[in-house]
């Protein structure tokens, strides 16, 4: 099933202990993590959506940040703005996915939203066209004949 902008897309746990976190998360729930040592970052499927992700608590306090889909998220941000919240990542890319900010609601409570970036449509072979056999009747230029 297509995920829907405004639906929470991924959760994301920070922990000053990730390894003892994951440690703890496999042995109760059974999940499989998948590490990505480039980001410093583990990602998760648990049975149901949606899926998240694990890493070191460094700029924010240990807890759980959840990921909101948008389909514009400059647009989304503005409405963020002039609605009393406060942006505390700016659009950041993740490559090869997309983008992702981080802003609190006028309470302070913190969310993030995830907008998917393109992906590459499928380069199709253009059909190639049957070679032309001469008919023999050729039309001979110069005036028609009517």
């Amino acid at each position: 099933m297509a995920q829907k902008p405004n639906s929470v897309v991924h959760v994301e746990f920070h922990s000053t202990a990730p390894e003892k976190t994951k440690a703890f998360l496999s042995d109760v729930f059974g999940w499989k993590f998948q590490d990505m040592p480039e980001m410093n970052y583990s990602t998760f499927e648990p049975p149901s959506a949606p899926g998240g992700g694990l890493q070191r608590a460094e700029n924010m306090p240990a807890g759980v940040l959840d990921y909101v889909l948008t389909e514009n998220i400059d647009q989304t941000l503005g409405k963020i703005r002039s609605s009393g919240g406060t942006v505390v990542t700016p659009r950041t890319e993740i490559p090869g996915m997309g983008w992702f900010a981080v802003f609190q609601d006028p309470t302070g409570i913190a969310l993030a939203l995830y907008e998917a970036g393109q992906r590459p449509r499928a380069v199709r072979a253009k059909p190639r066209r049957a070679a032309r056999k001469p008919s023999g009747r050729g039309r001979k230029r110069g005036r028609r004949s009517r």
